[in-house]
């Protein structure tokens, strides 16, 4: 499969990896990753392709309606976790308890929180990682350069603003596929 995976990313779609290469499961066990932007369903086949080509174990969270029957199956083999999104939960604690119950952990986050446009990144993926203690890693879902970029493990400090003007910096340039959302 993984023969398959590279032929699909780097021949047929044209893609690359750049960065943080070195990037595996013996460097960084738990981590909160964090794919920007968000703009299309495509996006997750581009993760799938990747982690399968990369051979690191990346995890995901989606309301727990997604692991029914038919899809649960396939969900939770790539790593999907189910989340109950019942109001009046501090969501953020339950996500960093994953963190706590798996030996090997890398929760991938989109920070918009939605496909479509929007102005400002929502915070929970980096109270998430103060939570559990682990390093921020991000990773670009370029369409126009057809890369994926991994930056170096980032620890969130307490200085919110700083950490999040580092962060966006990272990103500067990107385009997802739906260029009106980038």
């Amino acid at each position: 499969m993984r023969t398959i995976a590279k032929f699909i990313y780097f021949k047929i779609l044209g893609w690359k990896i750049v960065g943080n290469t070195n990037f595996s499961q013996d460097t960084v066990k738990k981590a909160v990753i964090i794919a920007i932007p968000h703009t299309s369903w495509y996006d997750f086949v581009i993760g799938i392709l990747l982690r399968k080509i990369t051979n690191v174990k990346t995890n995901f969270v989606a309301k727990k309606e997604l692991f029914k029957w038919p899809l649960g199956y396939y969900f939770k083999s790539v790593g999907g976790k189910a989340l109950d999104r019942t109001p009046g939960q501090n969501k953020v604690e339950a996500i960093a308890q994953l963190f706590e119950t798996e030996d090997e952990f890398r929760l991938t986050l989109a920070p918009e929180g939605t496909r479509k446009k929007v102005l400002e990144w929502k915070t929970g993926f980096y109270y998430i990682a103060k939570a559990a203690h682990v390093p921020i890693i991000m990773f670009t879902l370029d369409f126009k350069n057809k890369q994926n970029k991994i930056s170096e493990p980032f620890y969130p400090t307490d200085d919110l603003e700083a950490d999040f003007k580092f962060m966006k910096a990272f990103y500067a340039g990107v385009e997802g596929k739906v260029k009106a959302y980038s």
